[in-house]
């Protein structure tokens, strides 16, 4: 019956068993960027359906279904930052010294510092001495960053490759660097907030539990900072802990709602217009931007595909949007500068510094400059922020940890005055 069944099914359908299913994030003209389904037989199939109906592809990676995308999960491999840049260096060292690339692939693919590149570069390998360019092997394999194939394409065709490579692990060693400092800025105050709760939870949880007995048996007056204790951590816990269950299904939620497109946009633009965090946001993802851009025209990448390509690697949506109306723009014939100051999303001085390097020839050495100043700017209003981040967790768990502990021992000074007043 199903062979049966198989044979009725319409042409299309019976084509569609054969096929996987890829999540892609593309940009259609207006800049918009969204997600979507694409049924092909392979990464490459389904790049070129969207490039083919005029999308502009950021990515595209096997479907994980509805869990896995929202809560991140990836059955592709991935190339880790510190692997990806010792990987290089490996492989620019090898090209500089007169080794031809399949050889240089021969020796990483045996001897690579990581073990789970050892299977992809074999892999590059094959295709490679099948005739493959290097861009297009590295490509295949659907772990490699877009700005690093286009950087290897960009230098094949140049002929300089080498020099290209020579770009990239630069670049590849400040946004590296820069993202350490971040995350080591953050640890401090992370580590401060989960002690704090830890504290706070076990005082609540076990403490105060047994002080409230303790009370309750020797049958006293208690002050009223001791009885607001007990009535919101005893008496009233069944609603504390279904206050706490709710933010935390709320916080799912949010997490889940902003995986989606709509909802991703939509809390984007919330944190962008938080004070502080969101213009530190904005300045660290265009920072981002025009270093690789900055990188881009380096190695020798055409201005809009260095655009399309940059915009890509941005995770912002909003951002990522406005710049790919940019490059639409730039496509159309309008300069760089014209092209992202009307995205009304890039500071004027960046604009300016931009319109400069363009008149002069100078645009890749520029948008270095502006994003060493942004990432700069970055660093020190994340600095500042944390300056006062700190303080204000200090303060605010010590005045809570101080109120727990004086309401819970009050009773006891108390008897303790009260006994000796009756000696």
């Amino acid at each position: 019956m199903q062979g049966v069944a198989r044979l009725l099914e319409p042409e299309w359908l019976r084509y569609t068993h054969n096929m996987a299913e890829f999540q892609c994030k593309v940009a259609d003209s207006t800049g918009r960027v969204y997600s979507q389904v694409e049924a092909a037989e392979s990464i490459e199939e389904a790049r070129q359906k969207l490039t083919d109906r005029g999308l502009f592809v950021y990515q595209v990676r096997p479907n994980s279904g509805m869990l896995g995308e929202t809560f991140g999960t990836r059955r592709e491999k991935t190339v880790e930052g510190n692997d990806f840049l010792v990987f290089n260096q490996q492989f620019n060292t090898l090209i500089k010294a007169g080794i031809p690339i399949l050889r240089a692939l021969d020796l990483l693919a045996e001897r690579a510092a990581a073990e789970k590149l050892r299977p992809i570069l074999a892999e590059v390998r094959r295709l490679v001495r099948e005739g493959s360019p290097l861009s297009e092997a590295l490509e295949k394999q659907g772990v490699f960053p877009k700005v690093y194939t286009v950087s290897v394409l960009a230098g094949e065709k140049s002929g300089n490759l080498s020099g290209v490579l020579d770009y990239y692990v630069a670049y590849q060693r400040v946004t590296t660097g820069l993202k350490k400092k971040l995350i080591s800025t953050l640890i401090y105050p992370v580590i401060l907030v989960c002690a704090s709760v830890a504290i706070v939870t076990y005082l609540v949880g076990s403490v105060i539990p047994k002080f409230a007995q303790l009370y309750s048996d020797l049958n006293i007056n208690l002050p009223t900072a001791t009885r607001i204790l007990l009535a919101v951590t005893v008496t009233y816990r069944p609603y504390l802990l279904g206050t706490v269950a709710l933010i935390v299904i709320v916080s799912i939620a949010s997490y889940a709602y902003s995986r989606s497109d709509q909802g991703g946009l939509a809390m984007e633009r919330l944190r962008m217009r938080l004070p502080l965090i969101g213009d530190t946001l904005t300045k660290f993802q265009f920072a981002q931007f025009c270093r690789t851009l900055s990188t881009l025209l380096t190695g020798g990448t055409p201005l809009v595909q260095a655009m399309e390509t940059a915009g890509g690697a941005i995770k912002g949506r909003l951002v990522s949007g406005a710049i790919a109306h940019g490059a639409q723009l730039v496509r159309e014939g309008q300069s760089l500068h014209n092209g992202l100051e009307s995205t009304g999303m890039v500071p004027d001085l960046a604009l300016d510094m931009i319109e400069v390097g363009e008149a002069s020839g100078a645009l890749a050495p520029m948008l270095g400059s502006v994003a060493e100043f942004y990432e700069d700017e970055v660093n020190n209003q994340l600095t500042n922020l944390i300056a006062l981040v700190e303080p204000a967790i200090l303060v605010f768990m010590a005045v809570l940890i101080l109120f727990i502990l004086l309401a819970l021992y009050l009773p006891m000074f108390s008897m303790s005055i009260g006994g000796q007043g009756q000696g």
